[in-house]
């Protein structure tokens, strides 16, 4: 795939969903880190029926923290993994406020060293709170990039740098979310929606051609 199929395929996702976003529901960046952390092995819709509550409560580092590990489970436990991440989050919101005046930081690396935060989560604070033209690789990113040709990679951090030196640098802070969402909900893992793909004729997958137009049998 060469550099003008690249941006086509970026200007069309553009023209489809000009203002794309997280569907994660946040107010201020340590909201945002925190729904990203429980979104891991979690639905966007199960994290804000979940954090709708938690952040009316708690909406701070601190105040996190004066509801205890045992207060914030509470508002948590419908969510996978609720324990791990309680602690996580807990244990993040503590260095937050001893090392970071209770204000999420900017940089990476300081992201990454909060309990629960790996790059991926990095990226997409980076990305949607502070503006920065990051790629956070989920397996929906993973998969359209192999799949189309756009930015084949063995692993998510192959991908990842695939993305950032492809992309055309116009398209590179909405990226992220382009993809997702398309993996979400177009180029899905099982049935692909090919026939409703605005990138069909620009994708390299060889297998389209059985998804572009599904029988009325096989789409129920």
């Amino acid at each position: 795939m060469d550099h003008t199929q690249r941006a086509t395929i970026f200007q069309r996702l553009a023209a489809n969903n000009p203002e794309p976003t997280t569907e994660l529901n946040y107010g201020n960046a340590f909201e945002l880190l925190v729904a990203v952390v429980l979104s891991a092995q979690a639905t966007d819709r199960s994290v804000n029926n979940a954090t709708q509550a938690l952040f009316a409560a708690a909406p701070t580092p601190e105040a996190i923290l004066a509801l205890g590990e045992d207060g914030l489970r509470g508002y948590i436990q419908t969510i996978g993994l609720y324990n791990s991440k309680a602690r996580n989050i807990m244990a993040a919101c503590r260095k937050l406020v001893d090392e970071h005046g209770g204000e999420v930081p900017r940089e990476r690396a300081a992201l990454k060293s909060l309990p629960g935060v790996g790059r991926k989560t990095a990226n997409v604070i980076l990305n949607t709170a502070f503006g920065e033209p990051t790629v956070a690789v989920d397996t929906h990113i993973f998969r359209v990039a192999n799949r189309t040709g756009l930015a084949p990679g063995n692993n998510v951090r192959e991908v990842e740098d695939e993305l950032t030196r492809l992309t055309p640098r116009e398209y590179l802070h909405n990226a992220h979310h382009w993809l997702i969402l398309h993996g979400r909900y177009v180029c899905t893992a099982r049935k692909p929606r090919c026939g409703a793909c605005v990138i069909y004729d620009l994708c390299q997958w060889p297998e389209r051609h059985d998804y572009a137009h599904p029988s009325p049998d096989a789409a129920g």
